[in-house]
């Protein structure tokens, strides 16, 4: 019988005795774990970037539902359902009683811009520029499909259905419950980060809804007002043309240069008198929404430098298309948000964790 004493059990091949070397590798865990998310998120961008598209549908019916409960004392829950119904039947007489005016104009849009085109090509052969025919009338077809897949969406059919549904449907249901996905969101979050974090949510919001408040509000503007100048002056397409510049003012800076482009290009049709009168048009549109729209609103709002928002459009626009072009300016105006919180509170959050330290010290 052997009457040696037991061996003792040793630890784990996979636990660390040395305490610096856990904690080198702990850090190494965090690095690992970060680049792992980095990974995730880009490959789940596109998902992210649609979940991103409803909060800001969400804090625009958000936002209307706000400024109707200064007027109507009844509950947010109808206050929204007012602010999609009023979304509905714009779009309902949009497609019915404009439909038909825009239907035309749109099938019209693409053989005038062609008819430009070639005039613009016979001018400048008579310049001394030769010009491919062949490559010219490659790209003529190329943008020509372009404007009318343009039209067909400002028509009624929707590019993109799957998307802008699931946007639209992310949206509803965010903004009749913020709370509910507030509290989920916060609940992941460590306890004395949390209060932070509802404060940051909350200042993000606020001027999330006051950037497209203000968008909505010169889209409005611009629209209308191209229209009724162009109308005035009898320049065809006119209804189409301020539908278009409406919508395109959604994108600033690409957008504004884009609805430009297509009124001097209707207005050659008429003579270079007209396209010089669409020419003082645009110009004087954008100086009055640069000048008085936009200004009022970007007091209240966030403050973007116009190249840091054209170099997101350009970036999200080549990696996500119309989507990553349509949202690049809420998404760089959130960051901007977060980044001035955490800039203002970064001496609280450093005495909040210094203070943490020693309360975890022993003895």
């Amino acid at each position: 019988m052997d009457n040696r004493d037991p061996q003792p059990q040793t630890t784990s091949p996979t636990s660390i005795s040395d305490p610096r070397l856990r904690f080198e590798a702990r850090k190494a865990l965090i690095w690992v774990s970060v680049v792992a998310l980095i990974g995730i998120a880009i490959y789940m961008s596109q998902a992210l970037l649609v979940v991103f598209g409803g909060l800001v549908f969400a804090a625009i019916i958000d936002g209307g539902a706000r400024l109707l409960g200064r007027v109507l004392p009844i509950g947010r829950s109808w206050r929204v359902a007012i602010v999609l119904l009023l979304t509905v039947a714009f779009v309902a007489w949009v497609a019915i009683f404009a439909g038909t005016s825009l239907a035309e104009e749109a099938a019209q849009f693409p053989a005038l811009v062609e008819q430009q085109a070639i005039r613009l090509m016979e001018w400048l052969r008579m310049q001394g520029v030769e010009v491919n025919a062949q490559r010219f009338s490659g790209l003529a077809q190329q943008a020509l499909g372009g404007i009318g897949q343009l039209t067909t969406a400002v028509g009624g059919l929707i590019g993109g259905f799957t998307t802008g549904f699931l946007i639209i449907i992310l949206g509803v249901y965010i903004a009749f419950e913020p709370n509910l996905y507030e509290r989920g969101v916060a609940w992941m979050v460590p306890d004395h980060r949390r209060s932070a974090f509802l404060e940051l949510a909350s200042e993000m919001g606020m001027s999330l809804r006051r950037l497209m408040f203000g968008r909505i509000v010169g889209m409005v503007c611009e629209g209308i007002l191209t229209w009724a100048a162009l109308a005035a002056y009898g320049v065809p397409l006119s209804v189409l043309l301020g539908l278009l510049t409406g919508l395109l003012a959604f994108i600033p800076n690409i957008g504004a240069v884009i609805s430009g482009l297509l009124m001097v290009l209707v207005g050659f049709s008429g003579g270079p008198d007209m396209a010089l009168y669409c020419v003082g048009v645009y110009l004087v549109v954008q100086t009055f929404d640069g000048y008085v729209v936009i200004p009022m609103i970007a007091r209240k709002t966030v403050d973007l430098a116009p190249a840091l928002v054209l170099a997101g459009q350009l970036i999200l626009g080549v990696l996500f298309g119309i989507l990553g072009l349509a949202l690049a300016d809420p998404l760089i105006a959130m960051i901007k948000v977060m980044l001035e919180y955490r800039s203002e509170h970064s001496s609280d959050d450093q005495y909040g964790d210094k203070k943490a330290e020693r309360s975890f010290q022993p003895g």
